[in-house]
């Protein structure tokens, strides 16, 4: 599998099949997704980066005509359509091979309403991206769209805590853990170099109107997880898990030095984790 399905079918909740609270944020950002885009009966939908269908599935659950799958991925499309078989709706999905920046395998004003989830944040060419949605969308058609914001507490989990945990006696050691991941991902990497406001200036400058921005962020104390499960979750396809991270990074005794520290705080939910995401929804004008 490519790096695309292999996270997103694998290694994103790490030694396991999603918790269920992670299941249930799922669900959540399903619906909200979908109630935003407005679907009708008989609704054309384009879903870009559908990944496993998630929002796609549901459109179909919710009486659209044609959804097409778009994504990078020909694995996780191939995946998609397994599922889709699968499920007898085989006839009513579409599977194009197609980056969010470049929708030129679809016509002008081809569909009632273009969707994504944890999208963007791949994509170093948003504006392109948003052109893009507008062109397809027709005169009335909406985007409904779900981003991280990252930048929101990323300074506070690299600068003064270790993932949220206070780990103050081994900065050390815990720089050159986040050493690893800043070198993947520095700040000027696109799932770094935005927020909220600039997911908003875009969609204004590509056309959209009206638009609505709910920015949900939250300080709030991680459940209790097992170590093994904790240290084996990639937080994204691009990096490492976290005990990839760590053989990278350290000698031995630095791996159980920190591993004594900090495994009581992750299986006593003992942190602080610091999200958010924006759920973004805007309308291509009828004139």
């Amino acid at each position: 599998m490519d790096r695309w399905a292999k996270w997103l079918l694998e290694r994103r909740f790490g030694a396991g099949p999603p918790q269920p609270d992670q299941a249930a944020g799922l669900s959540v950002i399903r619906d909200r997704v979908l109630d935003g885009a407005r679907l009708e009966d008989g609704a054309r939908l384009l879903d870009v980066g559908a990944g496993d269908g998630l929002i796609a599935f549901g459109a179909i659950e919710r009486g659209a005509r044609e959804v097409v799958f778009s994504d990078i991925s020909d694995d996780l499309l191939e995946h998609a359509r397994g599922l889709a078989a699968s499920l007898g709706v085989l006839d009513r999905c579409a599977f194009v091979h197609a980056s969010a920046d470049d929708l030129s395998a679809f016509e002008e004003s081809s569909f009632d309403a273009v969707t994504t989830r944890s999208v963007l944040i791949y994509v170093e060419r948003k504006r392109e991206a948003l052109d893009e949605f507008h062109r397809v969308l027709r005169p009335g058609g909406r985007i409904s769209l779900f981003e991280p914001i990252n930048r929101f507490g990323a300074r506070y989990r690299v600068e003064e805590t270790f993932w949220g945990y206070a780990l103050d006696d081994l900065q050390e050691v815990t720089a050159k853990v986040h050493a690893v991941y800043a070198a993947l991902q520095p700040d000027t990497d696109p799932m770094l170099d935005f927020d909220e406001r600039d997911l908003l200036e875009l969609a204004r400058d590509a056309g959209f109107l009206p638009i609505e921005v709910d920015l949900n962020a939250q300080l709030v104390r991680p459940p209790a997880v097992s170590w093994d499960l904790f240290v084996s979750i990639a937080g994204n396809p691009m990096i490492p898990s976290l005990a990839e991270a760590m053989n990278e990074a350290l000698s031995l005794a630095e791996r159980e030095q920190l591993t004594s520290r900090l495994r009581p705080l992750v299986e006593a939910g003992g942190g602080v984790s610091h999200s958010a995401v924006a759920y973004l929804t805007g309308a291509r004008p009828t004139q």
